[in-house]
């Protein structure tokens, strides 16, 4: 249930944010907008305000704007409310709002992480235990928060990142932990339960975890500035390392193995949930960075297609034929089909693998 109303959430305020762009500057501009839909039909909700019907469609896997004139085969009749009726530059502004909307939203979810979250500052000198997962192994060997974990495998140990690295060597294998409560010493043999990633290629792999996390003993609070400045740095880390991740995709360099889809999203929407609010708005970030990315991907039936479109308009002096236009959106249709059948088959196997 966790794992459904994260993935409502995250996904409906990416579409929201998504289709808002579309929709404010095609009002600026004065194209009239039929529809604002988040979800696809059936829809569950619809109420017309003015000369706009807002929708809530049932299938939460994306959302729309109907502006008048928009599609090729739509009857053009010349008014100044029609999408055709604008020039390049307005209807390129229309198009390329929605992306650029998507990149708003990771910078402003990445400076508040920084303002409202503030850092995690934890204790560097000894390994103490934060959250334990019920039914865990380490529960079950009834380890408990504020412990203080000194040694593994009779070796001392006083970073956690180190002790992390050699507790995910041991997959489904013992390990001897020793930790301190109080006055007491307490050692226990755990079995570590194997946790399956994704490797470099792809490829399905397993490490072994117990089931805890380090404390936060303090949060360092950051002021406005440093915040803004900050928030704004890592949301560009985040364009970038998404660029570099499309730009070896396309090349070939990055397995196909790698994309994920709806369930993964759904399933690492709750997983981040569980984590706490940063965790999950991070990752929200992260995926409207990729929604914004992937958009732009000169690619017809894509907001990138439509810019393509309209280059070539511009630079002939008049908008491809119609036949041609449904043509390319046929060939981007297949393509996404064919997306869709891979990330979705990605999701399957992934789900069957406990990713």
């Amino acid at each position: 249930m966790l794992s459904i109303l994260s993935f409502i959430f995250v996904l409906g305020i990416l579409v929201f944010i998504h289709e808002l762009g579309h929709f404010l500057v095609a009002k600026k501009v004065g194209i009239k907008v039929e529809k604002f839909s988040l979800g696809f039909p059936p829809n569950i909700f619809a109420k017309k305000w003015g000369e706009t019907t807002y929708c809530i469609g049932i299938i939460p896997l994306g959302g729309f704007v109907k502006m008048v004139g928009e599609n090729p085969d739509d009857p053009q009749t010349g008014s100044t409310e029609e999408f055709m009726s604008k020039t390049v530059g307005q209807r390129a502004a229309v198009i390329i709002a929605g992306p650029f909307m998507n990149y708003l939203l990771a910078i402003v979810i990445m400076i508040g992480i920084f303002l409202i979250g503030g850092k995690p500052i934890f204790d560097n000198e000894r390994v103490l235990v934060g959250t334990v997962n019920k039914k865990g192994p380490a529960e079950q060997a009834g380890m408990m928060k504020d412990d203080q974990i000194i040694a593994i495998n009779g070796e001392p140990v006083t970073v956690f990142d180190s002790l992390r690295v050699r507790i995910n060597k041991h997959v489904a294998s013992p390990v001897n932990l020793t930790w301190v409560r109080g006055t007491d010493t307490i050692s226990a043999e755990i079995v570590t339960r194997a946790e399956p990633i994704l490797d470099t290629d792809g490829n399905i792999d397993s490490i072994g975890v117990i089931g805890f996390t380090q404390k936060v003993i303090a949060r360092e609070s950051y002021g406005v500035w440093y915040s803004v400045k900050t928030g704004f740095i890592s949301a560009h880390v985040i364009v970038w390392e998404t660029v570099k991740f499309v730009k070896r995709f396309v090349s070939g360099q990055v397995s196909p193995k790698l994309i994920g889809g709806p369930v993964f999203i759904a399933r690492q929407s709750g997983r981040e949930a569980e984590k706490g609010a940063s965790s999950l708005f991070f990752f929200m970030a992260l995926l409207s960075v990729n929604l914004a990315i992937l958009n732009v991907l000169p690619i017809p039936i894509l907001d990138g297609g439509h810019l393509v479109f309209l280059a070539i308009e511009k630079l002939r002096g008049a908008p491809l034929s119609v036949r041609a236009r449904a043509i390319a959106q046929q060939v981007g249709m297949v393509f996404l089909f064919g997306v869709i059948i891979l990330v979705t088959y990605n999701d399957i196997i992934r789900a069957f693998k406990g990713l």
